[in-house]
């Protein structure tokens, strides 16, 4: 007999465990399985309701008693660099950039773990080896890049962006680089050179990730012009941060069942025709 997957997605719920961002907090994820034909179509979806990639999975952030956690995406049209972003994009001239099918090498895995061994030694990644490292690059159900940028100079990677294609932009899933040239702003570099690569392909959004008020680890993604959040259910322009408060309340976040009822999911019965 055979055995179809259910049309409609089931959600789950983590467990707490301590929040990465914010001291003394306390972390849930809401999330589904990204699997099959129908794994494109809901990733566009829920990528537009604040919903985040990892390998086969789709999570966004459920907290009991904090709301501080919010997807960011970054409108191509209203983007303007500033000065310094300026700057930064004539410091990093030398690079050349190379978009790969979604495969795993040395070179990509031994920057990876420079990049985490001076960045994030504490951090829930801290102890990835290189088959968890392969297995974060390659086990994607759905359009994906690997983005590599080279030293043209020194023919060097010096940086890698794991990239979502989506229909309505591009989604940086997870990016590093070398940690030893900080004067250069490699991360916010990446960033810029998305915005260009979306801009190319006639794409409308670069999607950030998370952006947490009150968290020092975020706070450079509130510096790019045209910067939009995801909250109370819709994408917000992002005017001043000071504007966002962090602290916690009973009430920030709905029930699950209210949470999951409020997604909005695609059409997922003609796909699998």
């Amino acid at each position: 007999m055979r055995h179809t997957l259910p049309i409609a997605p089931q959600f789950y719920v983590t467990a707490p465990q301590p929040c990465p961002y914010l001291e003394g907090r306390t972390e849930r994820k809401l999330f589904t399985a990204l699997q099959g034909e129908t794994a494109a179509s809901l990733n566009d979806s829920l990528s537009a309701q604040g919903f985040r990639r990892s390998q086969n999975v789709l999570y966004r952030p459920s907290c009991a008693d904090c709301s501080a956690c919010l997807s960011a995406r970054i409108n191509v049209a209203d983007f303007t660099p500033s000065k310094s972003q300026k700057r930064t994009l004539k410091k990093n001239a030398d690079l050349t950039r190379r978009a790969t099918s979604p495969w795993a090498t040395e070179d990509q895995y031994d920057l990876f773990r420079r990049y985490l061994d001076s960045r994030h030694a504490d951090g829930g990644m801290a102890d990835m080896d290189v088959f968890e490292f392969a297995a974060m690059v390659e086990e994607t159900p759905i359009r994906s890049r690997v983005i590599e940028y080279t030293d043209k100079t020194t023919n060097t990677l010096t940086g890698v962006c794991l990239t979502d294609v989506l229909s309505d932009g591009v989604s940086m899933v997870y990016s590093f680089y070398t940690p030893d040239q900080p004067q250069n702003s490699l991360g916010n570099y990446i960033i810029l050179d998305h915005i260009d690569i979306a801009r190319a392909a006639d794409l409308p959004y670069v999607y950030l990730g998370y952006w947490v008020p009150g968290s020092p680890k975020m706070g450079y993604k509130a510096k790019f012009s045209g910067l939009e959040v995801y909250m109370g259910g819709a994408w917000h322009k992002m005017k001043d941060p000071a504007d966002f408060n962090p602290d916690r309340h009973p009430l920030n976040t709905d029930p699950i069942a209210e949470q999951v009822a409020n997604i909005a999911l695609p059409d997922l019965s003609s796909k699998r025709r």
